[in-house]
C-alpha cells in the first residue's frame, strides 16, 4: 500500500485541423485567410468565430488578438470548439465525487472498482493530516483496517458465489459488494475530456482559495498544462500565492 500526496495530470490528446478541408471551404467561398498559430484548438476557435460574421481576412490579424477579443467580450461559446483530453492519477474518490459535478462540456471515464481488484490499492492522504504525526497515525490505522476488511470480504464473497460458473461475474459480484467498505481516500484514475470553455470554468471554480484542497491542486496543474498548450485561450490566467503559501488562480475575464 502506497500513500499518495501529489496528484498527476497527463495530457493525452489534442486537436488537429484538417487543412485540406479548411482550404476547400475557403476556396469554395472565395475567401482568403491565414493565421499565425499552428495549435489546432486555437485555429478551430478562430475559424468558428470568423464563420459567425464571415470575417475571414478582415479585422484582427493574429490569433492571440482575435481570441483575446473573444474572451474580453465574453463570447465563451466560441471556446467550446477547443478540446483537450487529460488523465488524472493519484487522486482520491473524494476528488472524483467533486469533479464529476462539472457536467456541461465534459466527458469522464473512471477506473471501475467492480472490475479492478483494490486489494493492492493506494490511498491519498491530505497534507494537513500527513504533516501531523498524531493525526497521521489515526488516519493510517483507519485506512489499513478498511483495506484489510476489503480483502477479507472479497475472499468471503468469492466463496459465497462459488456456485456461479463465470469467474468474471463471480469476481465482479464480490468486488462490487466489498468496495462498500473502502474509504474516500482510495486512489483512483479518471480520463477527462473537456472543451476550452469547460476547462476555464473548472479552473475558476476549483482554483479558488474556497475550493477543496485536493481539487485546487489539480486545477493548478491543469492550468499549467493548458497554458503551455494554448496561450491564446488560457493566457489571461495567473497564479497568485496567498498568505500561508496557498496558490490560487485569478483572471480578469471570469465566466467567459
Amino acid at each position: 500500500m502506497k500513500l499518495i500526496r501529489n496528484p498527476r495530470v497527463y495530457l493525452l490528446g489534442r486537436q488537429q485541423v484538417d487543412a485540406s478541408e479548411l482550404d476547400r471551404f475557403l476556396r469554395e467561398n472565395e475567401l482568403s485567410w491565414t493565421t499565425d498559430t499552428e495549435i489546432g484548438a486555437e485555429r478551430l476557435c478562430e475559424v468558428a468565430g470568423r464563420v459567425c460574421y464571415m470575417s475571414f481576412g478582415k479585422g484582427r490579424k493574429t490569433n492571440e488578438e482575435y481570441l483575446g477579443n473573444i474572451i474580453g467580450m465574453g463570447h465563451g461559446s466560441v471556446l467550446e470548439h477547443a478540446t483537450w483530453n487529460l488523465l488524472f492519477t493519484g487522486v482520491s474518490r473524494s476528488f472524483t465525487h467533486e469533479l464529476v459535478r462539472h457536467r456541461a462540456g465534459f466527458g469522464y471515464s473512471q477506473l471501475s472498482q467492480r472490475y479492478v481488484d483494490e486489494s493492492t490499492a493506494d490511498f491519498v492522504e491530505p497534507d494537513c493530516i500527513a504533516d501531523d504525526p498524531e493525526l497521521h497515525a489515526i488516519w493510517l490505522d483507519a485506512v489499513q483496517h478498511c483495506h484489510t476488511a476489503y480483502r477479507q470480504l472479497v475472499d468471503g464473497l468469492d466463496r459465497k458465489f462459488a456456485s456461479e460458473p463465470s469467474a468474471t461475474l463471480r469476481r465482479k459480484l464480490a468486488r462490487q459488494a466489498a468496495r462498500s467498505i473502502l474509504p474516500n481516500a482510495t486512489e483512483t484514475k479518471i480520463f477527462v475530456t473537456g472543451n476550452g470553455r469547460a476547462w476555464r470554468h473548472f479552473m475558476e471554480m476549483r482554483g479558488s482559495e474556497h475550493a477543496e484542497t485536493e481539487i485546487r491542486l489539480v486545477a493548478l496543474q491543469v492550468l499549467r498544462v493548458l497554458q503551455r498548450e494554448s496561450a491564446s485561450i488560457f493566457g489571461d490566467y495567473r497564479i497568485e500565492t496567498l498568505e500561508g503559501g496557498i496558490e490560487v488562480i485569478r483572471t480578469e475575464h471570469p465566466k467567459v
